[in-house]
Order: structure tokens, then sequence, then C-alpha cells
């Protein structure tokens, strides 16, 4: 270890100045802190946004259980609902958490049984971009089976979250949700 003391350059007011300097304990606490704030405040960041993704991930799920029900019971195909109409009342149920833009995605499909159905991922494989070509919108018939799907693209902040996060190219995470019913007969 090297110890500035033992000079022999050092005349005896610059080692005085030395030896006060290095007893001096004041300001340790914020040095420490520094020294941990960075790490410290990068996990809170990021055990917010996980949070954050889970209350949107809620209120996704909400929003098309809600939304989904005017269809199950027919009140939807009466009324001569559409795919704007469906987005709207998936938004009004999401209690204002996201914001209904460009990043909602909605597919609406049928099928002749459960066994039939499908929930294949939307994500390209190739260029893990969003693929909505084979999105539709089709409320169904009485006693058809519906699957019903929403899909929003959130926007990660955290930097070091992002690539265990995002599922998406472009440091983006693909929320989803999906529920399968038979409409009533109505």
């Amino acid at each position: 270890m090297f110890d500035i003391t033992k000079m022999a350059v050092i005349t005896p007011r610059l080692d005085k100045k030395v030896r006060e300097w290095a007893s001096d304990k004041r300001g340790v606490a914020a040095v420490e802190f520094a020294m941990i704030a960075i790490p410290f405040f990068f996990l809170l960041m990021g055990l917010f946004e996980v949070a954050l993704i889970f209350a949107v991930s809620v209120a996704l799920e909400n929003g098309i259980s809600e939304a989904s029900r005017a269809i199950r019971t027919g009140e939807f195909q009466s009324n001569g609902g559409s795919e704007a109409t469906f987005r709207a009342a998936v938004c009004a149920e999401m209690l204002g958490l996201l914001p209904c833009d460009g990043n909602l995605y909605i597919d609406v499909r049928t099928f002749d049984s459960f066994g039939d159905s499908d929930d294949n991922s939307p994500i390209d494989p190739g260029t893990q971009e969003l693929d909505t070509d084979g999105f539709d919108f089709n409320p169904g018939l009485r006693d058809q089976v519906v699957v019903a799907r929403v899909f929003y693209e959130w926007e990660l902040i955290t930097p070091g979250l992002m690539a265990p996060l995002s599922n998406l190219a472009g440091d983006k995470r693909l929320l989803r949700s999906t529920t399968a019913f038979r409409n009533e007969p109505f």
C-alpha cells in the first residue's frame, strides 16, 4: 500500500494537511450514496415499469372482457356495431390507462368449434414486427365460437430492461389479451 506520509520530499506543513485530509470523515455518507445511487434508481425505475406493464395488462384484460360481453349476448350485432365501436368499448373499459391511438390492434374471428380456433402469435419471427395482415373483425352469429384478441404495443423506457422485456423490434413489448366464447342463441 502506498503511504504518502513516508515520502521524504513532503514538507511538514504539507504533511500536516495530508494527514488532516486523510483522517477527515465528513461527507462519507454522500460519497457512499453517490456510489449506489445509479443502481438504486435504475432498479426503482425498472420496478415501476414492470408494475405499470402489469397494471396495463390487467386493464387490457378487463377492457376486452367487458367489451366482448356485448358480442356474446348479440347486442353488438343487433345494434350494427363495427370495429370502431368495439375499439371505443375496449378503450372505455381500460380506465384511461392507455391512449387508444395507433398502438391498439383488434382481431375478432369466428370458428366452427373451440378446437378449430387458433391463438397464433402475430409477431413475425423474422423481423420481430407485429403482423396484422391476418387480422379480421367478425363478431359472428348465434351459437358461433368467437375469439377476440387485443394487442397493444408498449414502448419500454428503462434501458436495462429493454432486452429482457422486449418481444418486438425497437424496444417494444406486445401486450395481449384474448377471450374465447360461444355466442348465445340470440
